[in-house]
């Protein structure tokens, strides 16, 4: 939020602060900027991560204050608004704006959806205002608006209902205008000479020219303030040449039998404006996963208030609220179950096409459906933070970006339209000079112009992104961005983590062995106590095997990729794995071969010692998951390797790569060089993938050349990588790769039709072949099959069924 006080002439700014992490951040960044020549006051809030600052903006900028923050360490993240744009017409429009709105001072990045018709804005909070975004918008001879942040599927229905029934209502009357002209056409192709008087056709095509068409110079207006062309201009010039021409016969006309031309602008305008609403009903089932996930919300919830039922807005939620929801219900809050029992159908949400089981103690969704138990809900996310909403923001995000093709689209398109007014103005020359008259050469001049189509350039790629997106979504797989459905088409090997991707992730006590057959329960109570401090899979699997009251830990210290150290009643004790035996100088020749035993039965195996006396070990098994084996196999009819990179020993590693046909096998690996070791595959050409589900796979993650996270796993490697598999299942690998390929084959097929198209069809304008009705006709249909194409791909799904 940005203020200016009048009276003072200065600026009161919030910026959000990412990275503090106790008192002395706070107060260390408060001094910072306290420091920072202009700025009169700052106050920062740890609490609330946020730091208010008063400045002078004529001293000190926003920037200014960012650099700031991150010299001290921290840093200020950028925002993003959207906003809803109106008057695009082509890859033109879109292009020019996009350049438009990145050069507004402040603004870090800008990108316009020329299928959504929305730009979204990103900068430095306050940096600059919704208010200058729109002006800049309006200068470039669109219009904007805010986006609507909560705005439901229905009032985003019936808007577009409204306009789509506007624009019907223009194309009618423009039809039925235009229908005699066309008429004495078809009558003097049959041989009959019939034709309207000349007066009497300039008072049907004057309507149709200067009202149904206004949308048209509107547009075209804007495009010339930019300096710039678009698909507008080019109907605009194209359609008036022919008006303006016959226009010139009526009034010089001698005996008023002379052909007129008005039928080639009122018909070209007319099919145009029938392609634009077909397009836009085309592409309004681009979107229709959002809608259908934003549908999912309901709009009150049953609250526990003093012991009764009251019925609430769901968005006054608050965290810890007790909700009621009836059988049938949508659950209108993420939560946890406090109350009965049930089956919840997620498959909106996560791909699953089962209902699964819930009962007290477990985690449900918003917007998933109650089946048959009444149940009670303790919220715990709501609003922005639910699931849900962060689901809707992941694929609305996906589909705001552009893949990296898309950059050559863009390209073409910023030139398209001058390329072919040349060429028109060539068209025009050239058979003036081989003889033909006045008016024929300006008709054929006139094809030229309305038959080229940067529309279904500008389609081709965001429409295939949009379905391929939500078809995604609708699988349980959320891409965060258009380049990571790109890239994953091409990948030719899969990186698997082992543990709570290729396994269950919830191992259990197989085993234990003591030195000499001491006492076993002591050691696992001494083991049990020392991991209390741990969140490791290993360690839970421990404290859940022992029974009873627990000692005391102190100097705890977790070894990364090792183990742990701690003392507890008086034991240095040291438990983890053989690397971690060596470092402390622990002999473990004694159980080796045991250890060895339960190893390749992929168990693993934890070492325990009391200082550098080895006490004995644990062996510790962690289930192969149901699907894993045909997750392999599935990639492996892709033509996809599959890798397994684990920091576990190399004889467990090998067990389960066996159990699940994995080959290739890269054990013994420290959190922190996971991402070596991915380097070193794209180092050798290979196109990667790597699948994790825990902080510890996070650079990997991110180091890969798409990763996808479990979305069961850590909120720390699902924002690392660039899609999130919402079930731990890891068939969605292959799900997600074969979705991808999908899309970008769409991608490709468009793109080769919409330069194909123009390829073809301007040539033959030009040589005469095609006249203005025909021309038009076909621009108009070029970019409906663009639309069309894409949509094709909402029939994608798996080839097999599971449940999850």
């Amino acid at each position: 939020m940005n203020i200016v006080d009048p009276q003072t002439s200065s600026d009161r700014i919030s910026l959000p602060i990412e990275g503090m992490t106790c008192a002395a951040c706070s107060s260390r960044l408060e001094r910072v900027l306290g420091k920072v020549n202009g700025v009169s006051a700052a106050s920062v809030n740890l609490a609330m991560e946020q730091a208010d600052v008063t400045f002078d903006p004529l001293k000190v900028s926003v920037d200014d204050l960012a650099a700031s923050v991150a010299k001290a360490g921290f840093s200020v993240p950028l925002q993003a608004k959207e906003f809803t744009i109106e008057g695009m017409t082509c890859a033109s429009c879109s292009t020019r704006l996009e350049k438009v709105l990145s050069k507004l001072e402040g603004v870090e990045t800008a990108t316009v959806n020329l299928s959504t018709e929305r730009a979204t804005v990103t900068a430095l909070p306050g940096a600059v205002s919704s208010s200058d975004v729109i002006a800049a918008v309006e200068k470039a001879g669109f219009s904007a608006k805010p986006a609507a942040e909560d705005a439901s599927g229905e009032e985003e229905e019936a808007a577009f209902t409204a306009q789509s029934k506007k624009d019907q209502t223009v194309f009618i009357v423009s039809a039925l205008l235009t229908i005699p002209l066309v008429g004495q056409m078809v009558w003097q192709l049959a041989g009959i000479d019939w034709m309207i008087p000349h007066y009497a056709q300039l008072l049907l095509a004057t309507p149709v020219q200067f009202w149904a068409g206004a949308r048209f110079y509107r547009s075209a207006w804007g495009s010339l303030k930019g300096l710039s062309g678009n698909m507008d201009l080019l109907v605009a010039m194209g359609t008036l040449s022919a008006y303006g021409l016959s226009l010139y016969i009526v009034l010089t006309s001698s005996n008023g039998h002379e052909h007129l031309y008005f039928e080639a602008s009122t018909a070209v305008i007319t099919l145009v404006l029938l392609g634009k609403w077909m397009e836009s009903r085309a592409k309004r089932g681009t979107t229709q996963a959002i809608r259908a996930l934003m549908k999912l919300r309901p709009e009150n919830a049953r609250v526990l208030k003093d012991g009764r039922e009251v019925t609430i807005p769901a968005s006054a939620v608050e965290s810890g609220d007790v909700v009621v929801v009836k059988p049938g219900e949508r659950l209108p809050v993420d939560g946890e179950i406090s109350d009965g029992q049930t089956q919840v159908d997620e498959s909106l949400i996560t791909g699953e096409s089962l209902p699964v089981a819930k009962a007290v103690g477990d985690l449900v969704t918003g917007g998933s459906i109650n089946g048959e138990g009444l149940i009670r809900i303790k919220a715990t996310t709501v609003g922005k933070e639910s699931v849900l909403s962060k689901i809707i923001a992941l694929v609305q995000g996906a589909q705001a970006t552009k893949p990296p093709v898309q950059k050559l689209v863009d390209k073409i398109a910023a030139i398209f339209v001058p390329i072919v007014i040349a060429i028109a103005l060539a068209t025009l020359i050239g058979w003036l000079w081989a003889g033909v008259s006045t008016e024929e050469a300006i008709i054929t001049a006139v094809s030229v112009l309305v038959i080229a189509c940067p529309c279904a350039l500008g389609l081709a790629t965001p429409t295939a992104v949009m379905v391929g997106t939500g078809v995604a979504a609708s699988n349980g797989i959320l891409i965060k961005e258009a380049e990571a459905l790109e890239r994953s088409q091409s990948i030719d090997t899969v990186v698997f983590d082992k543990t709570g991707t290729l396994t269950e992730g919830k191992p259990v006590v197989q085993a234990v062995e003591t030195l000499d057959g001491s006492d076993k329960q002591a050691m696992l109570k001494l083991a049990a106590s020392a991991q209390q401090g741990s969140e490791h899979p290993l360690a839970k699997a421990v404290l859940s095997y022992v029974d009873g009251p627990l000692s005391e830990v102190s100097e705890f210290s977790s070894r990364t990729g090792r183990g742990l150290t701690a003392k507890v009643d008086g034991h240095r004790l040291s438990i983890g794995n053989r690397r971690l035996m060596k470092e402390t100088g622990v002999e473990t020749e004694a159980l080796e071969e045991k250890a060895v035993a339960f190893e390749e039965q992929g168990q693993t195996v934890m070492w325990v010692a009391d200082d550098k006396n080895l006490l004995g070990i644990i062996s510790v098994g962690d289930a192969v998951k149901q699907d894993a084996k045909e997750a392999v196999e599935e990639l492996a009819k892709l033509k996809i390797r599959s890798v397994m990179l684990t920091g576990d020993n190399s004889r467990s590693a090998k067990a389960v790569a066996q159990a699940v046909g994995i080959e290739e096998v890269i054990a013994d690996v420290l959190p922190e060089n996971k991402a070596d070791e991915v380097k070193r595959l794209i180092g050798d050409g290979r196109v990667t993938a790597m699948v994790g589900d825990g902080i510890n796979d996070a650079p990997a993650l991110a180091t890969a050349d798409v990763g996808m996270a479990m979305g069961t796993g850590t909120d720390v490697a699902m924002h690392t990588a660039g899609i999130t598999l919402m079930r731990g299942n890891p068939l969605l690998v292959g799900d997600a790769i074969a979705v991808s390929r999908a899309t970008y084959r769409k991608i490709r097929q468009n793109l080769f039709w919409a330069f194909f198209y123009n390829v073809i069809a301007l040539p033959l304008a030009a040589l005469g072949y095609l006249s203005p009705v025909i021309a038009g006709a076909a621009m108009a249909m070029s970019s409906v099959s663009v639309v069309t194409n894409s949509l094709a791909l909402k029939r994608w799904k798996t080839k097999r069924r599971t449940n999850g």
